[in-house]
């Protein structure tokens, strides 16, 4: 994979450290290092330079960004479905269907995003490196981003900590709600296992989620969360707390009468394009076991 980046500097960025100026375009010192060690990596006026170079008006900075898939043991490339939602230089949007892993693990294997999308770009003979930046459970169905370069991937991870990624989840829940609210309730890890939480107000960590009443049907609501925070199992661990546990969630509500795993969606995201700066927002409509689970 190759990604030019080209600057016109200005009479305002004068005299500034190229370092300093590719610092503030989110460029990790980790990119600068490797920039270093490419071919024509970092280019001052057609020509060689480095980072401790001061600027000047009028010069022009050329970025080449040389990356190679490297093989990787966990990843094994499978056509697994999924759908891509967006895709330009820097980025996809992908839509991930449920019971799909986004990371290999110890007893995943040819059966993630990171396997699918490999496969996919195996096909088209382009180089990848996988790059998902914010993170689904295996169950969660809907909307991921991954990064193509490792600049998008720098730009977007501290956009996730900034939490200037906006997502919005729809769920089913047994019970009704209160028609909105926020549940403002700290969590941390049940004691005795490595798996589930709880809300903690001794040892857990700040969490807070916003949810609305969208539906309501056969004693089941369909609602609207967004997120202030990200912990694990957070909206399931929220929903349970005020007495309104996600249907069809094995670890904590395994009523799976209507659906078989923990009925919850990725269903709009919202974010600035790392690159252009470009206002971006996708939805992915609620999947079909979702629909047949509330509306039948």
């Amino acid at each position: 994979m190759e990604r030019i980046f080209e600057y016109q500097i200005t009479a305002a960025e004068e005299g500034r450290k190229i370092g300093d100026f590719l610092r503030e375009k989110g460029y990790s010192r980790h990119l600068l290092r490797q920039l270093k060690e490419t071919e024509d990596g970092l280019l001052r006026n057609a020509q060689p330079t480095f980072t401790t170079v001061a600027l000047k008006a009028g010069d022009r900075i050329r970025v080449r960004l040389l990356e190679k898939a490297e093989g990787s043991e966990a990843i094994m490339p499978a056509p697994l479905p999924f759908e891509i939602v967006y895709e330009d230089e820097d980025l996809l949007v992908v839509n991930k269907p449920a019971d799909m892993p986004i990371h290999p693990s110890f007893q995943n294997h040819g059966n993630t995003l990171a396997d699918a999308l490999t496969w996919h770009y195996q096909q088209h003979g382009e180089d990848f490196v996988y790059r998902c930046i914010n993170r689904l459970d295996r169950d969660t169905t809907g909307l991921l981003i991954v990064a193509k370069h490792l600049l998008s991937a720098s730009i977007l991870s501290d956009m996730v900590g900034k939490r200037e990624i906006h997502r919005e989840y729809l769920a089913i829940v047994k019970g009704i709600p209160p028609e909105n609210g926020t549940i403002s309730a700290p969590i941390g890890r049940k004691k005795g296992s490595a798996i589930l939480r709880e809300v903690n107000f001794e040892t857990g960590e700040p969490a807070v989620t916003h949810f609305a009443r969208l539906e309501i049907r056969n004693g089941l609501s369909l609602v609207s969360l967004k997120l202030e925070t990200g912990r694990t199992h957070q909206i399931r661990v929220h929903m349970g707390y005020i007495g309104c546990p996600l249907i069809g969630d094995y670890l904590y509500y395994p009523e799976c009468s209507r659906i078989s795993r923990q009925a919850l969606h990725s269903h709009r995201l919202s974010f600035l394009h790392p690159i252009t700066g470009k206002a971006l927002s996708f939805t992915a409509p609620l999947p079909e076991d979702m629909e047949k689970a509330f509306w039948s």
